[in-house]
Order: C-alpha cells, then sequence, then structure tokens
C-alpha cells in the first residue's frame, strides 16, 4: 500500500534533502512505503523512550521505593536490572525471533509486556510497603526489562528492513531530541512541585504503561514486507552458531570491543551525581532537579544533529563522541580533587557528557544497522546486546568499587576507556 502525499511532504521535510526517496539496502516493496514507516516507527520509539522517561531506573524508581519504606537494598538492583535484564536474553530471543518473516509484532509483544510490568509494579507501590513492596517491584521489573529485549532486537531488525541507509540515523536522533523535551519537562516538575513529588509517583507510572500500549498500536501499523528465516528451526544451535561470529567476523568484533570501551559514557554520569552532592553550593534536591533539566536540554538540542552526521558517517561519530568523553571524564578527575567544587562547573560538564551521550547511543546504533543487512542484522545486535548485558554488570560493580575508595581513579578510568575506544575506533571500517 502506497503512502500517502501528507507522509510523503512530512518525511522530506525530516529528512530536509532532495534524496528522500533513496533507498539502500531494502528491497523495493519497502521502498515504496519508507515515509509512512518513518513516521510510525519515529512516533513509536518517541513514545517507548517517553515511558523510559516516566518510569527512570535512575530517578522515578528510586523516590517510589523510598517513598514505599522500601530498604535501601532494593535501590541498588534497579539500574542493573532495568540495563543488563533487557540485554543478556538477547540473543535466545533473536534465535526465536529468527523463524519468523515478520518481526514487528515481537516489537508489538515487547511493548505490551513493558505495559503490563508497569501496571503492576505501581500496583506494588501502592499497596505495598517495606521489603514485600521491594521484592513485588523488583520481580516486575524484571518482567520489564526481559520485554525491552524483546523490543531492542525488533526494533532494531525492523527499522533495518523498512528504513534505508542514510535515514536510520535520523530516525534515531529526531526521536531523542523529542525525548529529551519529556525529561526536560519531568526536571522542570522536579524543580517546582518537591513538595508534592509522592503525589504524581504512581500516576506518572500509570502514563508509562499508557505510552507502551500505545507504542504497541502505533508499531503494529509497520509495513514490514517478509524476511530471511533460516537457522529458526534449532535455537539453541541458532544462538550458538551466532555467537561464534565474534570469532569469524574481524568487523564485529572490533566494533564490540570499541561499544564496550564507551560503555563509560553511561557509567560515568552517576559519579557525577556523586561529586554534585559534595560541591560547597550543592542544594541537595534541587540540584538533582538542575541535573535532569541540563539532562533534557542535551538530548532535545543533540539528538538530531548526531542523527544527521550519523547518517554522513557513523564511525566518524564514534571517534568524536569517545574522544570527547575521555576528555570529559579527565577533567572531571581532576577537578574532584579541588576543595572548593563547584556544582554549577559540574553541571556544565554534565550537559557536555549528556550531549556526547546522546552521541554515542545514536552513532553506534546506526552503525550496526548499516554493518550488515537481513539475517546478519539480527545476530549482530543480539550477540553484542548480549554481550554488552554481561559487560556492564562487571563494569558496574568494578566502577562501584573503586569509586568506594576514590571518585578521582573511577572518573580517571572511564577516561581511559574512553581514550582506549577512541584509538581503536580507526580500525573500525567504514559502512
Amino acid at each position: 500500500m502506497k503512502d500517502t502525499p501528507r507522509a510523503e511532504q512530512v518525511y522530506e521535510l525530516l529528512v530536509s534533502d532532495d534524496d528522500a526517496r533513496a533507498c539502500k539496502d531494502i528491497d523495493e516493496n519497502a521502498c515504496q512505503v519508507v515515509p509512512g514507516n518513518f513516521l510510525l516507527l519515529l512516533i513509536g520509539q518517541w513514545l517507548t523512550k517517553l515511558s523510559d522517561t516516566f518510569s527512570s531506573a535512575k530517578l522515578v524508581l528510586p523516590w517510589l521505593l523510598s517513598s514505599a519504606g522500601v530498604p535501601a537494598f532494593f535501590s541498588g538492583l534497579l539500574v542493573p536490572i532495568r540495563e543488563s535484564g533487557s540485554l543478556l536474553p538477547q540473543l535466545a530471543i533473536a534465535s526465536v525471533m529468527r523463524s519468523y518473516p515478520v518481526r514487528k509484532w515481537f516489537l508489538v509483544l515487547g511493548g505490551v509486556l513493558q505495559g503490563v510490568g508497569l501496571l503492576a509494579l505501581a500496583a506494588a507501590a501502592a499497596t505495598l510497603t517495606g521489603s514485600s513492596a521491594g521484592w513485588a517491584i523488583v520481580a516486575a521489573l524484571v518482567v520489564i526489562s526481559l520485554a525491552r529485549g524483546f523490543s531492542s532486537v525488533a526494533s532494531k531488525d525492523v527499522t533495518g528492513k523498512t528504513i534505508p541507509k542514510t535515514r536510520r540515523g535520523s530516525l534515531n536522533g529526531i526521536s531523542a531530541s523529542a525525548a529529551g523535551v519529556a525529561t526536560l519537562g519531568l526536571g522542570v516538575a522536579l524543580l517546582f512541585n518537591l513538595s508534592q513529588a509522592d503525589d504524581w509517583l504512581i500516576p506518572l507510572l500509570i502514563a508509562a504503561a499508557a505510552a507502551t500500549f500505545l507504542s504497541s498500536l502505533v508499531f503494529a501499523r509497520v509495513q514490514e514486507y517478509e524476511g530471511a528465516t533460516s537457522g529458526g528451526a534449532n535455537g539453541f544451535k541458532a544462538a550458538l552458531d551466532s555467537a561464534g561470529i565474534l570469532i569469524t567476523d574481524a568487523d564485529f568484533r572490533r566494533f564490540i570491543t570499541v561499544r564496550a570501551l564507551m560503555m563509560s559514557s553511561g557509567l560515568c554520569a552517576p559519579f557525577f551525581i556523586l561529586l554534585a552532592q559534595q560541591a560547597q553550593d550543592s542544594r541537595g534536591i534541587l540540584s538533582l532537579g538542575m541535573f535532569i533539566v541540563v539532562s533534557g536540554l542535551a538530548s532535545l538540542c543533540s539528538g538530531f544533529i548526531w542523527g544527521r552526521l550519523s547518517d554522513l558517517s557513523s564511525r566518524t561519530v564514534m571517534q568524536i563522541t569517545a574522544a570527547a568523553t575521555a576528555a570529559i571524564c579527565a577533567v572531571a578527575a581532576v577537578v574532584s580533587e579541588h576543595p572548593s567544587l563547584s556544582v554549577y562547573l559540574l553541571l556544565g560538564l554534565y550537559f557536555l557528557l549528556s550531549v556526547i551521550h546522546e552521541g554515542v547511543r545514536v552513532g553506534r546504533k546506526t552503525y550496526v544497522l548499516d554493518m550488515a543487512g537481513g539475517q546478519k542484522r539480527t545476530d549482530y545486535v543480539s550477540v553484542g546486546n548480549t554481550l554488552i548485558g554481561v559487560l556492564l554488570l562487571i563494569t558496574g560493580v568494578l566502577s562501584a568499587g573503586v569509586a568506594h575508595l576514590s571518585l578521582t581513579w573511577v572518573l580517571t578510568g572511564f577516561a581511559l576507556m574512553s581514550g582506549a575506544g577512541f584509538l581503536l575506533s580507526f580500525r573500525l571500517r567504514p559502512v
């Protein structure tokens, strides 16, 4: 079914060049409906990011646990479960998904399961207290994380089948900028409604669930044509075979090495918050609200730019962001030793870090989408995310242990990681 003229007009406006109908790396049928699919995926991704903001494991859920009288132990489980839980099972998920020629329904299923998990989480927080609430919330978060694993693999695969090269970076970048608006709004609410924060935590989770349900409806309308189904007969064997690309595919191995080293752009962020709490002019929770606002502004103003740059050269974006992350962490390590450390200096560094981290996310997503087509793309995404999930857990535990001794040391370590990623990024194959 051909796209409407209005969809084509909006699409051409968003990609803003004279080659808006260009099709690279997708079949002819998919080429005819790129504008409509682009808009649907854009809306669906924005709703997903909106849900992630409203149920943030770094902000909203810790507040929720605190207000429910849950022991601090459970707060330490939130981020590892939320992030690694969605990455670790992706190899197995991909082996099942491989059997199906149309994969958008896994994306739909992921949204529905996340919505159910968020409603269960909200119900637990509203009716339980103490450790009972903690275990129930953690259980719901496991469901949400596994569902995000379905969505992650399926989203990249569907995007690769329906959106051509030179357009995928724009899709990721525009959705990231739009999500920045939501983060900005949440930060403003935090600044001006601190005394009523507990009153809107549950409604915020319900809104997050509604956003994921809506995203499923949107993704269901994507016009995806049948693709390859090789390797689907024996899921376990297919998963083992897929993991073998780490040995046989040098290009993929180099990409994973660089991506692993660039984890530092995300892992270092909480330590900036810890430094801010220790700053001479810190104002507690108000300062945290300022950091949330800064994060939203960074996503809003940088996502689209990184998307366009990634369409030109995602490898270059990875090189720029790796070097910038190393520089920011090195500066933070130096100033962390200063006795009169200012929260406003850290706020500026955090803004730069947030801008760079958005580039890291958009650049590496675009690169892996452009590395290969068809069945190989699913393998790249699933194997890569599973391995990164393991490395996130290991690196997270190690960095937490080092930070217990010295924030300066851990920031120096992240600077060295990013610097190594920058040097190795020159060995990446242009895609």
